[in-house]
């Protein structure tokens, strides 16, 4: 049987997944990522606990499938930070996450120096803690030896997928793909190589640097389970190539911790004005393919906060009933700024905050408001990307994805704020989906693109019902609110 194993390391949670050659889900598994905070603003993971995480997932998820899988896809969240030891493999400090904010000092310094324009032109992306240079520059700094070990050649730096890679293969290859690799703040997307001028700038050896490859391909031989890894991906690109976004012009959302929006722009590195950043889509072979891509630091994972802050859930599966006890947010506005705030805005210093409180507030009316809070975001995305691509590109659908896309509230809310369809595919773990159909395609199971574009599937589209005048009124009201938040 042409089944496929996809291993999803995500932010909050290691899944695996078995998909059939039609793009069923046979099989799944998943374990709760521990999240540390050592300080406010410092958000690290234990990589030793991904590793183990996803072998027990990947363990349970063919058990449960009962059949051999042809090749092994990884999908991974992006720009967290790994440095290991070559000949022991241990790592020798936690992940740095992506939403750690502890190298805001540095970005600001490099900044000062004139850096961002050339990093900019390089990268396509700005200059932010978000990304993963400063985080290995923070670690080469501040763990001790780890600068004089690193010039000797001992250590080895890397995405999740990586560190996964590395294990997966018994220490045997050092490699990613280029969409990871233009996560980095390292690589020139346009060359499709690591770039000296980047390196120097952030004082990072190249010897600590994995090989860059495309994102179909076998990287290596999982020893434990006898099959190539033929795909990988970083989470947002999966995502985009499982909705089969494969043309210029396709978009996609993805609900997850946070939210993500990817346009393809094809062979163009369509360069942003407005606050988004160009990366490199996944890629079937030696040809660059690009998007445009908006990211919210805060999206599902507001829904986290009700349940474990608040107290205001039980569990994340409550908050629409919740949210639906009431028939709006009360006048509410929540600005979920927990960690700042990404694209369009990129002010890592903004905090949360709810404005328009009232004795009459409820839990429920801030249940609302947070889930309000995730479109609202997510259609300040659209509207800067609407404005880089001009009138002839607007986006004419939104396909949607990740864990809260299920949310009915929130998908109907959405479509009602950007005025287009909105659609969900019957699969919505799109993200592990898309490693799996890379993998297919690397592995020989699928012969194109072409062929796995046809496995998508309509699940619901959600028209838009609300009137253009009281979008407006709804997005304005949010706009104020962001500023109020960026005052402080």
């Amino acid at each position: 049987m042409d089944a496929l194993l996809a291993l999803d390391q995500g932010t909050s949670s290691s899944r695996a997944m078995v998909f059939g050659r039609d793009g069923r889900l046979l099989a799944t598994a998943q374990r709760e990522l521990t999240q540390h905070f050592p300080q406010p603003g410092w958000v690290e993971h234990d990589a030793e606990e991904i590793w183990t995480g996803q072998l027990e997932c990947a363990r349970e998820a063919l058990a449960k499938a009962g059949v051999k899988v042809a090749a092994i896809g990884i999908t991974n969240q992006r720009e967290t930070t790994v440095l290991w030891d070559r000949r022991t493999g241990r790592p020798l400090h936690r992940a740095l996450v992506w939403q750690d904010r502890r190298t805001a000092p540095l970005c600001e310094q490099m900044r000062r120096q004139g850096l961002e324009p050339m990093i900019r032109a390089r990268t396509g992306l700005l200059l932010d803690p978000y990304f993963s240079a400063t985080k290995l520059r923070w670690l080469l700094d501040e763990v001790p030896g780890a600068r004089e070990r690193a010039a000797r050649g001992e250590l080895a730096f890397g995405t999740v997928d990586s560190w996964l890679l590395w294990r997966l293969t018994e220490g045997k290859v050092h490699a990613t793909d280029a969409s990871n690799a233009s996560r980095t703040l390292l690589f020139d997307i346009h060359r499709g190589d690591w770039s000296d001028e980047l390196l120097r700038a952030f004082n990072v050896p190249r010897s600590l640097l994995p090989e860059v490859r495309p994102s179909a391909g076998v990287f290596g031989q999982a020893a434990e389970f006898g099959v190539p890894i033929a795909g990988i991906a970083g989470d947002q690109q999966a995502a985009l190539f499982g909705q089969a976004a494969l043309q210029p012009g396709q978009a996609k959302n993805t609900y997850g911790t946070g939210c993500f929006l990817l346009m393809h722009t094809g062979a163009q590195a369509h360069m942003s004005t407005q606050g988004l950043v160009t990366t490199r889509a996944a890629q079937v072979d030696a040809a660059a393919q690009y998007a445009l891509e908006g990211s919210v630091f805060v999206g599902g994972a507001v829904v986290q906060w009700l349940r474990d802050g608040l107290k205001a859930i039980g569990g994340s599966g409550e908050v629409q009933a919740l949210a639906e006890s009431v028939t709006d947010a009360g006048g509410i506005m929540f600005v979920p700024a927990f960690a700042g705030l990404g694209a369009p805005y990129w002010r890592p210093d903004a905090r949360g905050a709810l404005l328009g409180l009232t004795r009459g507030t409820t839990q429920a009316h801030i249940a609302r408001a947070a889930l309000e809070s995730i479109a609202f975001q997510s259609a300040a995305l659209l509207t800067a990307m609407n404005a880089d691509l001009g009138a002839d590109s607007r986006l004419a659908e939104l396909r949607v994805d990740g864990g809260a896309s299920a949310n009915d509230l929130l998908m109907q809310f959405q479509a009602d704020l950007l005025g287009i369809p909105v659609l969900r595919p019957k699969v919505i773990e799109t993200t592990a989906l898309g490693a799996a159909l890379l993998a297919g395609i690397g592995s020989g199971v699928y012969a194109s693109p072409e062929e796995v574009g046809g496995i998508w599937q309509l699940d619901r589209a959600f028209e838009p019902r609300m009137s253009r005048d009281e979008a407006g009124a709804r997005l304005a009201q949010w706009d104020r609110a962001v500023r109020q938040v960026l005052a402080e």
